[in-house]
């Protein structure tokens, strides 16, 4: 049977689910054997937002494709040529990809929840047109890789920073040099995997058998295990629900009475839960939470600098004019948080104005839609990917921020500073003016 292009294309020609559609019907028939068949062959084409969902794609070969945004949910893509196709923002919900060619893909921020990459060469790439992939590894950073098959893939120095690979089986894959700085690899199966000159700096690896994880030269540093990450819960002074009634004492009354809890350092996540806490003011700084459920708990005034809120649920917290600087919320739900500013002291010269501060903060793939962060200080943080839909950011200051594919769809923004924010986009430059409300 002669294997013919099922597609001539230009590079960088945008097709639609139309022309998508025939090109499906054509190598349906090519898999199956049947006259007229013909694979599928795009080079350089922009299949951006279609769908592929459930679609049977093997041995097909997309080259430098621009795939972002599609649904690919079920598709089977094994023994297929994604070489340098960028899927960012795609959903891979359970797509196949056993022994597929993924050398030089970009599948940035995309949901790879379930998905078969057993066997799969995620190596360097090269590209050889004027488009600039040449010598790089696939990029996973802050995708969902949750309970997806890698065993026996080729990842060396493929970039999985902040993904999430909670229970993923990585056996026997080669990982060599690959970036996993800040990943949640929870639970992940890792007998047998190669790491050697791997990063892990700050990665999530409970429940993860470190023995197994072979090679040189791996960098743990700051990397989260089973074993606590810096002061016990039980080593505290006294039982923390009694401390925290002391707090609620001190709250009550002005500091007369009652002590300030002062959780700095602690390893919380023993707790698993502080929902509906009235924390008002605590003192927390390089504090652990990491994937707590944190909803609706009020940190009011709080000072919580340089803690780590990974993957924490914070829906409608109160978060009224604390301090987050250099705090960590990746991946967390902060959706319908109230980080509205306070106003302290009598009225004149004696007043204070205390905004949420997230200076410095990592707020990379945070959900922080519909949030309430009035005159909130957001300078030098990165938002990479940060979905701000429809949050009040009215006189924020963003100045100095990362927002790459930041969402700021019907997002208030009036008075907002965005001067100088680093972006693959335009920014707005705009004039804070001074609010009391």
């Amino acid at each position: 049977m002669q294997d013919q292009p099922a597609s001539s294309t230009q590079s960088n020609e945008k097709i639609n689910q139309d022309q998508l559609d025939a090109l499906v019907r054509l190598h349906e028939r090519f898999l199956a054997g049947r006259i007229g068949g013909r694979r599928a062959m795009l080079k350089n084409t922009d299949m951006s937002g279609l769908s592929l969902k459930n679609q049977d794609m093997r041995q097909g070969n997309f080259v430098g494709c621009n795939m972002t945004k599609m649904n690919l949910s079920g598709a089977n893509f094994q023994e297929a040529s994604l070489y340098a196709c960028d899927l960012s923002d795609a959903n891979l919900l359970k797509t196949q990809f056993v022994r597929a060619d993924l050398r030089g893909a970009r599948i940035e921020n995309a949901n790879l929840e379930g998905a078969n990459l057993e066997k799969a060469d995620l190596r360097e790439g090269g590209f050889f047109d004027d488009r600039k992939f040449e010598g790089q590894g696939v990029n996973f950073r802050g995708a969902n890789l949750s309970g997806a098959k890698l065993a026996g893939s080729m990842a060396n120095k493929a970039d999985f920073s902040d993904a999430i690979l909670v229970g993923a089986n990585m056996t026997k894959a080669d990982m060599r040099g690959a970036q996993l700085e800040g990943a949640d690899m929870s639970d992940a199966e890792v007998e047998g995997a190669q790491f050697g000159g791997a990063n892990l700096k700050s990665t999530i690896l409970t429940g993860v058998a470190l023995k197994e994880m072979r090679g040189p030269d791996i960098d743990l540093s700051n990397a989260v295990t089973d074993e606590n990450s810096g002061k016990s819960v039980k080593d505290l002074e006294k039982p923390l629900p009694t401390l925290i009634d002391a707090h609620k004492e001190w709250v009550a009354t002005a500091g007369a009475s009652g002590k300030q809890l002062d959780l700095s350092n602690v390893d919380l996540r023993v707790l698993k839960t502080l929902k509906l806490e009235k924390l008002t003011a605590i003192k927390a700084i390089g504090a652990k939470l990491i994937g707590m459920n944190l909803y609706k708990i009020e940190l009011q005034s709080a000072v919580m600098d340089d803690s780590d809120f990974r993957n924490c649920d914070m829906q409608e917290a109160d978060l009224r004019g604390s301090n987050f600087k250099g705090a960590n919320f990746s991946h967390s739900n902060l959706k319908s948080i109230n980080g509205s500013p306070l106003l302290f002291g009598a009225s004149g010269g004696g007043r204070r104005f205390s905004p949420c501060n997230f200076e410095n903060a990592k707020l990379r793939y945070t959900n922080l839609s519909d949030g309430q962060l009035k005159s909130a200080v957001f300078t030098n943080a990165d938002l990479s990917y940060a979905n701000l839909s429809n949050a009040d950011l009215r006189d924020a200051d963003f100045t100095g921020a990362n927002m790459t594919g930041t969402n700021l769809d019907g997002a208030q923004t009036e008075g907002a500073i965005f001067e100088k924010s680093s972006s693959d986009k335009p920014v707005f430059k705009m004039k804070a003016e001074e609010s009391e409300t």
